[in-house]
């Protein structure tokens, strides 16, 4: 047991809240056992004064000394019949110092004479008067000597404090059991469950089945058991998704290489004798192209991970000029290079620090959504692709005067196959470019989507240490 647990902690505070209390008992149990002493002397005097009463007031010196000194007194005082008369005495040692009137001594004064008397070490002489016992007269005043009664109120004291430790103690035993019982036996046993669960969390056998007595550990159970439940769940799920995912990476890896074959074939049925077959190959080649595309980003979104960027620092403008070019080659390729025209906006001298193939890849996927999302609306469009740097990052801003998302596009932005940018569009090409923003410690945003068009921002940071 330490201090560091909860067994040991409550054991402390057992400890130190039972000494508090005994603290405060200690004091009026002292008060009242110096009244007891004071009191008692008072009874032995008048005792010892009754011997000198039965002889008729003579009685011999040493006799009255022994009465004394069994009484702990040095002289007797006793009032009766409105006449003070000294009954038994002797020689004082000292003089008398103070004076004790039992009769009228409040609370407050008792309690400072104790703490007076208990801290003063110095021996003293002092008077005591109180009232005689079955009226044997109207009062009854002793002189005494401190010392006997400092040391009986001293051993009184620590035997007071030898059994509040006790009892401390044993409280604290007690209370541990309790707690190792009712509330660290639970606890341990939510622990174990937890440490089996991490080890094998496939394996339903480890899920916690709630059995606790108490309500909140049998709350702390039941929520426990549910969160394994789903973790299971999820875990199971994931692992049926990796498992698909590989068949499906599987499944375009084929199906590419049998495309490929197909689109090379079909490439000589333009040649044709027949004009039919002429007119539908190129119908044909496109179709196979976008097939062997979606293979192709299926295969590189498959991949566990991106490769980490290998930053270096390059100039932006020659990069937007190469996806520019890139880009319009494949609209003139596709039959709406007149429809799109390419605007860049980059300051010659702006460098900045990235992976030059990934952030190519970025903005060659955003560009490509663009042109592709102004070619199905068969009217002329413009991409524009401007790049700035302030304080923290550089900035890269890719628009257009397209349509706009669609609804499930912008519902489902940035997740695979859930909706492009267009129909038929899988979604993979925002997914791929955010995820290589993000290795770079970026940020993809959407700023806008609307009839008048699209507008996305691309920030990364200026410190490596972001990355």
């Amino acid at each position: 047991m330490t201090l560091n647990s909860i067994s040991g902690r409550f054991a402390l505070l057992t400890i130190v809240f039972v000494l508090l209390a005994e603290v405060l008992i200690l004091v009026p149990s002292v008060t009242g056992f110096r009244r007891d002493y004071l009191a008692t002397r008072l009874e032995r005097a008048q005792i010892a004064s009754l011997a000198l009463l039965a002889t008729d007031e003579s009685i011999a010196a040493d006799l009255e000394s022994e009465l004394l000194e069994n009484a702990g007194v040095f002289n007797v005082v006793l009032r009766r019949d409105d006449v003070r008369q000294l009954v038994l005495s002797s020689k004082l040692p000292r003089p008398i110092s103070a004076t004790y009137d039992l009769r009228e001594t409040g609370w407050p004064r008792a309690v400072r004479d104790t703490l007076h008397d208990l801290v003063n070490a110095r021996p003293e002489i002092i008077r005591v008067i109180g009232q005689p016992v079955r009226q044997a007269g109207q009062l009854i005043e002793i002189t005494m000597d401190t010392a006997p009664m400092r040391t009986a109120m001293i051993d009184f004291t620590l035997r007071l404090l030898a059994v509040s430790a006790a009892f401390s103690v044993l409280t604290a035993l007690l209370l541990n059991l309790a707690t190792q019982r009712l509330i660290v036996g639970p606890i341990r046993r939510v622990i174990g469950h937890m440490t089996a669960y991490a080890a094998s969390p496939d394996d339903s056998r480890t899920i916690i089945t709630p059995a606790a007595r108490m309500g909140e550990v049998r709350a702390a159970e039941t929520a426990l058991a549910a969160m394994q439940r789903t973790v299971t769940a999820s875990l199971k799920q994931r692992e049926r998704l990796a498992q698909l995912g590989q068949a499906v990476a599987k499944i375009s890896h084929d199906l590419r290489n049998v495309l490929s074959t197909s689109q090379i074939l079909a490439d000589r049925l333009e040649n044709s004798a027949d004009p039919a077959v002429r007119r539908a190959a190129p119908k044909l080649v496109g179709s196979i192209s976008r097939a062997v595309n979606l293979c192709e980003t299926t295969l590189a979104f498959g991949k566990a991970e991106e490769p980490q960027p290998t930053l270096t620092i390059f100039n932006l403008a020659p990069l937007v000029a190469d996806v520019v070019e890139a880009e319009t080659l494949a609209a003139e390729a596709a039959g709406d290079g007149g429809e799109v025209d390419f605007v860049t906006d980059v300051p010659a001298g702006l460098r900045i620090r990235a992976d030059r193939d990934q952030l190519y890849r970025v903005l060659s996927n955003l560009a490509r959504n663009a042109r592709q999302a102004i070619a199905a609306t068969r009217q002329p469009g413009t991409i524009e692709l401007s790049g700035a740097e302030d304080e923290t990052h550089w900035c890269i801003r890719v628009g257009d005067t397209g349509p706009g998302l669609p609804k499930k596009a912008l519902d489902h932005l940035f997740q695979p196959f859930t909706g492009g940018i267009r129909k038929g569009g899988t979604g993979l090409g925002l997914a791929i470019a955010a995820d290589l923003v993000r290795g770079h410690g970026g940020s993809l945003e959407l700023v806008r989507s609307d009839a008048e068009g699209t507008e996305f921002l691309l920030r990364l940071p200026r410190e490596v240490a972001a990355a």
